[in-house]
């Protein structure tokens, strides 16, 4: 009897063993999701810059050297403060000196009641942005209302005010999440691509194929295709799901960088509750693509205001 319990116990330990390593996700550190050779990166790239931006550069930048870049930047950045003439124009916009960029960027980011992880993105993303000799802007879209958070219609709505200005690549991106390595270069590529596809909080694995949220990257005609994103999403979680269903629909096929350019840093934040009705929208997510999106999006502007880090758009949605 006390044989035949010590022999349940080690196959139950192997067991657990078993389990452990293969659900592990650094079994899959590698991952094995396609992406773009790092030599195959400039042909892939989406060359365009905002009609509405003039250099006075002589000479064109090269990007040979930013998308070499091996290092990190440090996540202590967020506790540090701009010094004077970081070049920074009101409105958070910002174009190299030295030369003339090639690509032109809106960074739109979905917001409400997070001032200190704010403070601490535009910090950190104005000193990693500068070191990729782009031209752009960042536009934080705040719901000053008391209904639940809608992030995609946050996010059609800065972009609506993007593609206004002019700019033809748009980066959404979540204030909790940081890029580590400047070689992650936020300019579009010809295809719709997931940028943060490596994130600490996942031990830096791509949690599912098919995940497009957190980080991504669209030309302003590709965004325009699949009619941007849905607007009924109100509260936590889908219409990132939704916004695949889209790409799939107009044949986008999304692409990456590989897992060592993708890393990102996710500052803790208090998790929601999933909404109830996701899976309900979810299910009719590719019945609503050409009624549901950009041409329905509805919403009151309350105030624009350019702060010298960023162009402040507050709504009621």
């Amino acid at each position: 009897m006390h044989y035949s319990c010590q022999k349940r116990i080690i196959y139950c330990v192997l067991a657990i063993i078993v389990l452990f390593i293969l659900l592990h996700p650094n079994l899959n550190a590698r991952r094995t999701y396609e992406f773009i050779d790092k030599a195959d990166i400039p042909v892939n790239l989406y060359v365009k810059i905002s009609e509405n931006f003039t250099s006075s550069a002589l000479i064109q930048c090269d990007y040979h050297d930013v998308l070499y870049d091996d290092t990190s930047l440090s996540i202590s950045i967020i506790d540090e403060d701009f010094s004077e003439g970081h070049k920074i124009k009101d409105g958070g916009e910002y174009c190299p000196t030295d030369c003339k960029p090639k690509f032109s960027s809106a960074i739109i980011v979905p917001y409400r009641d997070r001032a200190e992880q704010l403070r601490g993105f535009l910090v950190y993303m104005h000193m990693f942005l500068q070191q990729q000799n782009i031209h752009y802007r960042i536009y934080i879209i705040e719901q000053v209302d008391s209904n639940p958070f809608n992030r995609a219609k946050l996010l059609n709505i800065g972009a609506l005010t993007a593609i206004r200005a002019g700019y033809p690549c748009l980066i959404f991106h979540d204030v909790d999440l940081l890029p580590l390595k400047p070689a992650n270069l936020y300019a579009c590529t010809k295809c719709p691509r997931h940028l943060s596809s490596s994130i600490n909080k996942f031990r830096f694995v791509l949690p599912y194929l098919n995940l497009y949220g957190g980080a991504i990257a669209m030309t302003t005609e590709q965004y325009k295709l699949i009619n941007g994103m849905s607007n009924r999403y109100y509260g936590w979680g889908g219409e990132d799901d939704d916004l695949y269903a889209r790409l799939e629909i107009a044949k986008l096929k999304l692409c990456r960088f590989e897992p060592q350019t993708s890393k990102y840093h996710m500052l803790p934040h208090k998790t929601h509750p999933k909404r109830l009705r996701r899976q309900h929208l979810l299910k009719f997510a590719r019945t609503r693509i050409h009624k549901d999106g950009l041409n329905s999006l509805q919403y009151t502007e309350v105030a624009t205001v350019l702060h010298p880090l960023f162009t402040h758009i507050m709504v009621d949605l």
